[in-house]
């Protein structure tokens, strides 16, 4: 499905002015939310340089696979982009398994889940109508995404709205994104004061639902496609000139390690494809496994290139250095030994035939 000399086509640099601007948080940013409009206001194939959005498989459709190709090629061309993309299609899932409203065109979509420790975002009725007030951190495309699935704290327990991003209550806060990796993907705290919000699912169907772990996958698919972009400054080497034996080892494993995730990203969808509503129990352990994987081979990608190429590209070559910066961070979302604690746990609660109790 993605191997490693796959020839997605990646987007040229921005342009560098004088002054560097292109390259700073702001300029970053303009140059994101011009690609994320131009993708989601692309309706043929080929129009905008990039995938037709709404052609996109949802997860367990039969074609879940392509899915995840298209998720790897925007990581590649762009984590910041795939990160606003990835978002954008995954609330189009989740209104679809959810039955909530429907996606028209034009419309950028955001989903802003993050639950961190703090007071958070509460939902109250007022006169029949959901109303949101507080704080919601991590709010990616908060300045282009003309709307966004908010999770939000109610008398009830966890809930997802629909939210309209142009209501005079939604305000991102400034100086809240200062990151090096994923700036351009436009992350500030939100925060929202008498907010109109509309129900999407009961209580708790944002995490219940199957979806939830398929679109943690595509969220790792994003991740590969973000080290195979760190990966080509090394195959570019490679294809200049011939390698010593230590450069030739790096590269061998670089290869090895996004061939091997390749093969388990595709197999995660057919399994998907098989069971798309869960019905054998095993779609959180598969998401556990699928981007434990991922996250490791991210990070070893990482550093075998930085070990095989040195200092050069990361202080040369700004596209390089802004996507090994990218993957670092976006590749945190990965929760390390707790998801892998929590693996752990499931397979120790397997009964004897290999399928998960239930308790």
């Amino acid at each position: 499905m993605v191997t490693a000399d796959a020839t997605t086509p990646t987007r040229p640099a921005p342009e560098v002015d004088g002054s560097g601007d292109a390259w700073g948080p702001d300029g970053l940013r303009r140059a994101v939310a011009d690609r994320f409009l131009a993708l989601t206001s692309a309706h043929g194939a080929g129009r905008a340089g990039g995938p037709a959005l709404g052609d996109v498989p949802l997860p367990g459709s039969g074609r879940t696979a392509e899915r995840f190709l298209v998720l790897y090629g925007l990581g590649r061309e762009d984590l910041c982009v795939a990160r606003l993309v990835e978002g954008h299609l995954d609330a189009v899932a989740i209104l679809d398994e959810l039955a909530g409203p429907r996606v028209e065109p034009g419309e950028r979509w955001g989903v802003w889940a993050a639950q961190p420790p703090g007071p958070g975002l509460g939902a109250r009725r007022v006169d029949g109508r959901w109303v949101l007030d507080g704080l919601k951190p991590y709010c990616s495309g908060a300045h282009s995404c003309t709307h966004a699935l908010v999770t939000a704290d109610s008398g009830e327990g966890r809930r997802l709205f629909a939210v309209r991003v142009a209501q005079p209550g939604v305000r991102p806060v400034p100086g809240s994104w200062r990151a090096i990796g994923m700036a351009g993907s436009d992350t500030p705290d939100v925060d929202f004061t008498g907010v109109e919000g509309t129900p999407v699912g009961e209580v708790d169907a944002y995490l219940r639902r199957p979806g939830f772990q398929h679109g943690g996958i595509g969220v790792a698919a994003c991740w590969l496609g973000g080290a195979r972009a760190v990966a080509e400054t090394l195959y570019a080497s490679a294809r200049r000139r011939t390698h010593d034996a230590i450069a030739a080892a790096h590269l061998g494993a670089v290869d090895m390690l996004l061939s091997s995730a390749s093969t388990v990203l595709e197999r995660a969808a057919e399994d998907i494809d098989a069971d798309p509503l869960d019905a054998l129990g095993g779609a959180r352990m598969r998401s556990l496994r699928v981007r434990a994987l991922a996250e490791l081979v991210c990070t070893q990608v990482l550093d075998h290139v930085g070990r095989a190429t040195g200092a050069g590209p990361l202080c040369h070559d700004p596209r390089h250095a802004r996507a090994a910066a990218d993957l670092a961070v976006y590749v945190r979302q990965h929760h390390a030994e707790r998801n892998l604690a929590e693996l752990g746990r499931l397979f120790g609660a397997r009964d004897e035939d290999g399928k998960e109790e239930h308790r």
